[in-house]
Formats: structure tokens, C-alpha cells, sequence
């Protein structure tokens, strides 16, 4: 099953400070330019398209207001129509109008890409599933890090994005790739 044309594609974080080095060493280096793929497929067609842009209230963080950090990625630089969400935690969803925004355009369907899989996006794609949202991740165009797990085994970032992807999907969403959905 594959969502519905004209299911929103939610873009989440992808803003120059996850390219600081004190992010660590990430997977998918094309993630960008899937995400970028599938941004110019919805503006050909017309369809809605929603930034998620963090704003960080932490005074060392790279995505803090004011910083060039907190710029969006060149790849995919909202146009003036379209819609940019702030948020400051992990979820879309919390301390924004993203539902709102969502139910009164009528929209069930949501297209997720962005950073990092293991925080914003998993938190994001948890609250669409539970909020009764059909959701599909897009597994190339979105990222992680690599990180220690509860026991102290360092764990590299594809080994971290496929637990978050396997924790996600068949239950809050359905995991696919950039050509399958632009084969359509």
C-alpha cells in the first residue's frame, strides 16, 4: 500500500547543524538528496508540503535561533508558499499547530524524510501513527548517528537506523524507499 497522491511530505530538521561535527558519524549520506527528490515530485505536482524546522531553546546548541545552524539545508529550502513549523522537542506534533494544520486540510496521509531517525523523526512518526495518521518513513531519505547503546556497545548508524526503522514499522508506520514512491 503506498499513501494516498497528494499525501503531505513532512521534512524534519534537515537544517545545517547536523552537519557540525559533534554530531558524529552518520548513515545515508545521500538522505538530502532523496529527501530533495521527493520534495520536487510534490511541487510538480502540486502537492502539500510541510517544513519541520528545530528551534532549540539550548544556548550550545547548533540549532539555535540566530545560528547558521538553524538554517534549513540548501537541498531543501522551503519556497515562500510553503508551510514552516517551529518546534522545540523531539515531536512535531508537541507545542505546534501540526495537527491542527493537518485535520483541517482533511490530510490522513503523511510522508515522512529528515533527521535523526532515532529522535525527531521516531518521535514524529509515533505521534502520526498514534494519532490514527497513515504514515510512510522514507528509510534513504532520512538519517541517524551513531551512538552507545544501554550497555555501553557503540553502535554505528545504520545499526541505529535499522532499530528505529524495525521499532517503527507495521505498527506506527510503513517503512519504504525514495524509488518506490517516485516510481509512481
Amino acid at each position: 500500500m503506498l499513501p494516498s497522491p497528494g499525501a503531505v511530505l513532512l521534512l524534519i530538521d534537515l537544517q545545517r547543524a547536523i552537519d557540525h561535527p559533534d554530531c558524529g558519524t552518520r548513515n545515508n549520506p545521500l538522505a538530502e538528496d532523496r529527501a530533495a527528490d521527493l520534495l520536487a515530485r510534490w511541487r510538480a505536482r502540486g502537492w502539500p508540503v510541510i517544513h519541520i524546522r528545530h528551534d532549540s531553546r539550548e544556548p550550545a546548541s547548533h540549532y539555535r535561533p540566530g545560528q547558521s545552524g538553524n538554517d534549513f539545508k540548501p537541498q531543501v529550502l522551503p519556497l515562500p508558499h510553503e508551510a514552516v513549523i517551529a518546534k522545540q522537542t523531539n515531536s512535531a506534533f508537541i507545542g505546534t499547530d501540526l495537527e491542527a494544520r493537518l485535520r483541517q486540510a482533511g490530510q490522513t496521509d503523511l510522508v515522512v524524510v529528515g533527521v535523526s531517525t532515532s529522535n525527531s523523526v521516531e518521535a514524529t512518526v509515533r505521534m502520526a501513527g498514534n494519532l490514527g495518521f497513515a504514515t510512510w518513513l522514507v528509510e534513504d531519505a532520512c538519517f541517524t548517528f551513531g551512538r552507545k547503546d544501554w550497555n555501553g556497545t557503540w553502535r554505528r548508524a545504520e545499526e541505529v537506523q535499522a532499530m528505529s526503522l524495525s521499532n517503527l514499522d507495521g505498527e506506527y508506520c510503513t517503512v519504504v524507499t525514495s524509488t518506490v514512491l517516485l516510481g509512481n
